[in-house]
């Protein structure tokens, strides 16, 4: 197999298995070869399940021959974050103090198997997702695909590094601060982060309480829709559901083909933390596909978005999500320094303090969405600074650690507070050689709209031709 099977994405790999082009097996394999290759100098995986991947891919080629009927993901390789529960595995949150291995998968790991994909393995992240940086002491530095010298943000930056790397079509990660969205606008990939709500969080009520949510990072629009019906919807359990789309998320995909009506979108370049502003070159690609979005009929024009100050809302919640991980830990006192420096940080969050901040969240939420009154679409940056170079944590405390986030999380979290989905969308490169990214956020529950413009802003500008220079 060549490269182009290896970046042909997951719509296309389910293609090529489907009509028999290539078998389970094969493919498995050929990634396989590709982690043994590549994965040394990367760091995204933290675990490789060769076996039993290897026995799952074979199942699924023997249930091919008996001509049973196939899921919509038959055969195609996954990866999946270290904070998501997979049977005989340990679920290590990104550290050292967890030992026991999962009993069963969690509901979206159940989901993905359930539709045909094969689990490939574990991918990194930093201890319980603090931070927009993909390093631990458990498994060291994460490196970007396009520039191993640099981080490939975080805190699903093993997953995106997988996927930026041709090593799987599809990561699975998990957002509450923007680590969907930030990794994949450092790695050059679509990241959606869905409305709160929309992906279950069983077999736990919340990820990180109101904040997080899971969900892929894909090479493009079209694979992450289609990953998306797969494990898309709540169960009775989950502390949040969303409301029912207004389509299916391949049919909001496949519209951009067609004629789409007129949007009004919003544009601002104004950071919703006070004090960081973005890099010059992440302006310039606002404004480009503001001026793109324009020649494709929409109506652009630059708004205030008027954000009001979430830190109430936030903080609470963060220290009471890592917190409630923390705390189903067996080995705490194999905790990193920083994230038991975190937990003494945060020991005044009790389970009312973070209820409140839930209502404060709210109550940023009705304001922040009053842009949504007028426009459909908000266009941002994504991060508001270039992806540094690794080792971002080193000796860093909770604090540094926190001061250092910010310039990566200035335009994501907010949208964590309000539920809102929003979208990181490939926008080209920078001087420097790595990925460009813009940020489309939709109003509430309205995944199918950010994702018909996502399309058609793929089409008009395609992203997933570039690939690393990796052997």
């Amino acid at each position: 197999m060549t490269d182009e099977t290896f970046y042909a994405g997951v719509s296309e790999q389910a293609r090529l298995l489907r009509k028999g082009a290539v078998s389970a097996r094969e493919l498995l394999d050929g990634c396989l070869d590709r982690v043994d290759r590549v994965d040394g100098r990367l760091h995204a995986f933290t675990v490789v399940l060769r076996e039993e991947a290897r026995a799952e891919a074979d199942a699924r080629d023997a249930a091919r021959s008996r001509g049973e009927d196939l899921g919509p993901l038959h055969g195609v390789p996954v990866a999946i974050k270290e904070e998501l529960d997979v049977a005989g595995q340990v679920t290590t949150f990104g550290g050292r103090a967890n030992t026991r291995p999962a009993a069963a998968d969690g509901e979206v790991v159940r989901r993905l198997r359930a539709a045909g994909a094969v689990v490939v393995g574990k991918t990194a992240m930093p201890e319980f997702g603090q931070w927009p940086f993909t390093e631990s002491t458990a498994y060291g530095l994460t490196r970007n695909p396009w520039d191993t010298t640099r981080s490939t943000g975080g805190s699903s930056g093993g997953s995106a590094a997988a996927v930026a790397a041709g090593l799987v079509p599809v990561g699975i990660g998990g957002d509450g601060g923007g680590s969907i969205r930030i990794p994949a606008a450092c790695c050059g990939l679509y990241g959606l982060k869905p409305q709160r709500g929309r992906v279950t969080s069983a077999p736990h009520p919340h990820l990180w309480w109101s904040l997080g949510t899971t969900g892929p990072l894909t090479r493009g629009v079209l694979d992450s829709a289609l990953v998306y019906d797969v494990i898309r919807g709540a169960m009775p359990g989950d502390r949040f559901h969303a409301d029912e789309p207004s389509s299916s998320f391949v049919d909001a995909v496949r519209a951009a083909e067609g004629t789409v009506r007129p949007l009004r979108i919003g544009w601002s370049t104004r950071s919703a933390v006070r004090g960081f502003r973005a890099e010059l070159e992440h302006i310039h690609a606002v404004h480009e596909t503001a001026s793109l979005l324009e020649r494709l009929g929409h109506h652009v024009e630059e708004v205030d978005p008027h954000y009001p100050d979430s830190t109430a809302a936030f903080v609470p919640q963060f220290f009471g999500g890592v917190r409630a991980e923390a705390d189903e830990v067996e080995h705490p006192e194999l905790l990193e320094r920083r994230t038991r420096e975190t937990l003494r940080l945060g020991a005044w969050v009790r389970p009312r303090t973070v209820e409140w901040a839930i209502r404060q969240g709210e109550k940023v939420a009705a304001k922040v969405n009053r842009v949504f009154d007028t426009h459909d679409l908000l266009l941002t940056p994504t991060i508001a600074s270039r992806p540094p170079e690794v080792g971002v944590l080193d000796g860093a405390g909770a604090l540094r650690a926190a001061w250092k986030a910010q310039p990566m999380i200035a335009f994501t979290a907010l949208w964590n507070i309000t539920g809102n989905p929003a979208a990181a969308v490939p926008a080209g490169f920078g001087s420097d050689g790595l990925p460009l990214s813009v940020q489309l956020v939709g109003r509430p529950h309205d995944e199918p709209t950010v994702l018909t413009v996502s399309a058609q802003l793929e089409q008009a500008r395609p992203w997933a031709d570039a690939r690393p220079g990796l052997a």
